[in-house]
């Protein structure tokens, strides 16, 4: 017998999603970093910040709780004007964000700081809460829209972060299920251990998906959908949005899904050609799990796909 929505809102609401008192938690202690940060720039730098948006899964309600297979990270934006997208680079606005946060957690060992591709990242280890902290320099003449830089190759790529939250929230508002079938692809990819399948890339293929195909059938009926698409398509069809302006890039990469804010950049571009199968493979192997547990109505299988918390209902 297959899962009923019921069963799977139950794994989601009390395994899955972050609960509200957490939530509150976080939002606390980024708030306090931000605040602590922005005055820091505006008293020590001739940084100009004109806006600070928390991104990410975060900000989409599609993050996981914290587990130890589960991570809890919250990107926040700074929106930085009167520099130029030519003349910064991202190590000089990371070199100054990363000495002010040192000072700012004076007690906290410089381990607790790293430096990621696009972020300077503070770890707070009492929450295992970690921020990444993005700075984008801002198109004045697109408001929400920036230059974000990569840290390994220097390029500068435009992005808009409320467009990002906008697109999920759009998608939410179209099918009331979606940030769950989202939190429950999430999940089987941390337990499947497939670190190229980034978050953003399952937003938009589940977006794809909802785009193509519609809302109908169960949240289980629509979590195997997820996965036979990549399992039949191998990912190998370029994926885009009615968001996306035309002319769409042209891309040469194993896996092509255009960002639904810039038709030029291609999310899952730094996936290979070895990470493209092992993501199919792990997929049809998902689906032929997920449809053999649903069939056989046996909850020790989807454990295959979810991990040993996987439950639907209160122990007895």
């Amino acid at each position: 017998m297959p899962l009923n929505n019921t069963e799977l809102l139950y794994y989601d609401a009390n395994i899955l999603r972050l609960p509200a008192d957490k939530r509150k938690e976080y939002h606390a202690q980024v708030d306090r970093l931000i605040a602590e940060l922005s005055r820091s720039i505006r008293d020590k730098t001739t940084i100009k910040i004109t806006k600070v948006v928390k991104a990410g899964s975060f900000a989409k309600f599609t993050i996981l709780r914290k587990t130890s297979t589960d991570p809890v990270d919250v990107d926040v934006v700074f929106y930085i004007s009167g520099k130029s997208v030519d003349t910064e680079t991202l190590q000089t606005l990371n070199d100054t964000i990363y000495k002010l946060l040192i000072e700012i957690y004076p007690n906290k060992d410089v381990e607790d700081f790293e430096i990621q591709r696009k972020a300077a990242t503070v770890s707070f280890v009492g929450s295992g809460l970690s921020v990444d902290v993005v700075p984008v320099i801002e198109d004045p003449n697109k408001p929400g829209y920036g230059w974000q830089f990569d840290l390994q190759d220097g390029s500068a790529m435009e992005t808009c972060a409320p467009c990002q939250i906008q697109f999920v929230r759009d998608r939410k508002n179209k099918d009331g299920d979606f940030r769950t079938l989202v939190r429950l692809a999430k999940k089987w990819r941390n337990h499947a251990e497939l670190k190229a399948l980034k978050s953003f890339i399952i937003e938009l293929i589940m977006a794809y998906i909802l785009d193509k195909e519609g809302k109908s059938g169960s949240i289980e009926q629509r979590f195997r959908r997820f996965l036979l698409y990549i399992a039949q398509s191998g990912l190998k069809d370029t994926i885009s949005f009615p968001e996306n302006a035309a002319p769409l890039g042209t891309f040469s990469d194993p896996v092509v899904i255009i960002d639904p804010v810039n038709s030029k950049n291609n999310v899952a571009s730094r996936i290979t050609e070895a990470e493209r199968a092992a993501i199919v493979a792990a997929a049809e192997g998902a689906w032929e799990a997920a449809h053999f547990a649903s069939a056989e109505d046996d909850n020790d299988v989807w454990k295959e796909l979810f991990g040993p918390r996987f439950r639907v209902e209160e122990d007895a």
